[in-house]
């Protein structure tokens, strides 16, 4: 089981006293407002995401980390990377994604836990290119994929919530090179 730690975080696995807390921030109308539709999801549709992410761990080798508080233990949500199925277009590709909770925004949380799933993909999983795709508007998001050294590719519809998003990519030669 891959387990990462950064200075502030641990990222690993799921566990099922991961449900409930995850479910909360799924619930939180700001927290998903830039995700897909917008809509909230129950503690029912939490535990078949989480199921569905451990699920791609199996089947890839890479997936949603839990990201916890080394000093408290809470769970502040996932970052990790997954297979963009929603957006064909840009297939094959890996992205890069996060969500936290509304507590943890503003801590640079989102971008601690990012780098170190961006380091996992290229360094651990040897991938060659990965994505993150945002949705047009969402400021913060788009703050993080440049500090993780990304750069825009393109912008597009995603076809399961209708809205604009834009297409970021940071290839293994690029992120060996801002490493050195």
């Amino acid at each position: 089981m891959v387990t990462l730690e950064t200075p502030r975080l641990i990222l690993r696995r799921w566990r099922e006293e991961d449900v409930a807390p995850m479910a909360a921030i799924n619930a939180d109308p700001e927290v998903m407002r830039w995700i897909r539709d917008g809509s909230v999801r129950d503690e029912q549709q939490t535990r078949g995401g989480i199921q569905a992410w451990e699920s791609e761990w199996e089947s890839q080798g890479f997936g949603l980390f839990a990201v916890q508080i080394r000093s408290t233990g809470e769970l502040a949500g996932f970052t990790g990377l997954s297979v963009p199925g929603f957006l064909p277009e840009v297939l094959p590709a890996v992205e890069v994604g996060w969500r936290l909770g509304r507590s943890h925004w503003g801590q640079g949380l989102a971008t601690e836990a990012a780098a170190a799933a961006v380091r996992f993909g290229f360094e651990e999983r040897r991938l060659e290119r990965i994505v993150s795709i945002t949705q047009v508007g969402n400021d913060a998001s788009e703050r993080i994929t440049t500090k993780l050294g990304m750069h825009p590719v393109r912008e597009t519809v995603n076809p399961t919530g209708g809205r604009r998003v834009r297409v970021f990519e940071l290839s293994s030669d690029q992120y060996a090179t801002t490493t050195r």
